[in-house]
């Protein structure tokens, strides 16, 4: 491969480093064509982008960066594939459905605000909840206390009952 070329992988690699907040790094050794195929499907679907890249120009593109990438140095061995994501457990998900099979292999990630995690922290990766479920459920939560009035008030249709049932639980 020219000089030229590798310069520009770098380059891209080091713009997708900044676009998406979260990554995932993974060994894809294991994968057929079809497998792997199935695999980019499913990324797609999932609005996750999936680059096969070379370990030395991903470690380059590393070292370029404005963040410190050193703990997933030693993740960089074998084959690996890059997952480039906005929603941080979207990857994880989709690598649990095929961990029974243990291909592919998780061997690092990254989230936004300087996270690294290990291989063993799949199962972690998986159940925690992406930005908007969290804000779902602040808004549930909010919610809540105002749908109980409302629907106290509804039930009976008498204000001063309720009026009551709230003094006396009161004393």
């Amino acid at each position: 491969m020219k000089k030229e070329v590798k310069d520009t992988i770098i380059v891209t690699l080091g713009e997708q480093l900044k676009k998406y907040p979260h990554f995932y790094l993974v060994d894809v050794s294991g994968l057929n064509a079809e497998d792997t195929s199935n695999l980019r499907r499913k990324c797609f679907k999932n609005e996750i982008k999936m680059v096969v890249v070379k370990n030395t120009l991903l470690h380059k593109a590393f070292e370029a960066s404005e963040i410190d990438f050193e703990p997933l140095y030693s993740t960089l061995k074998g084959n690996t594939a890059v997952m480039f994501t906005n929603v941080a457990n979207t990857p994880a998900k989709l690598l649990k459905e095929y961990s029974k099979a243990g291909i592919p292999a998780l061997k690092g990630a990254y989230a936004e605000e300087g996270i690294f995690v290990g291989a063993d922290k799949l199962e972690e990766l998986s159940s925690i909840k992406s930005k908007s479920e969290l804000i779902a459920d602040v808004v549930a939560l909010l919610q809540s206390p105002i749908k109980n009035v409302i629907s106290g008030l509804n039930a009976g249709g008498k204000i001063h009952g309720l009026l009551d049932a709230i003094a006396e639980r009161n004393k």
